[in-house]
């Protein structure tokens, strides 16, 4: 499994509701991003956001990663400050 890894900055409480109200109404990702799931984690004191995109392969990951890199920045939580792309070396979960 593959996951990218945005941080952005300057992410307000106004920015995170809409970007949960877009992704509640969508129902799921852009139609040519093959993305096995996504979880954004938000630090409303800091003003930051990780989005974690899931991909089942690097190739997939690449691919979401091409119409990701196209989108209107007033469409994403903040500033995007990094990218990653990982793969899954370890996971636990409870």
């Amino acid at each position: 499994m593959a996951t990218r890894v945005v941080r952005f900055t300057g992410v307000t409480p106004e920015r995170m509701e809409a970007l949960k109200a877009r992704i509640q109404e969508s129902g799921g990702p852009p139609p040519d991003v093959p993305s096995t799931g996504l979880q954004v984690l938000y630090d409303e004191a800091q003003g930051t956001a990780v989005v974690l995109q899931h991909f089942a392969s690097a190739a997939d990951l690449e691919a979401g990663a091409r119409v990701m890199e196209q989108m209107d920045p007033s469409e994403t939580p903040g500033a995007r400050a990094s990218v990653d792309a990982c793969e899954v070396a370890i996971e636990m979960r409870a």
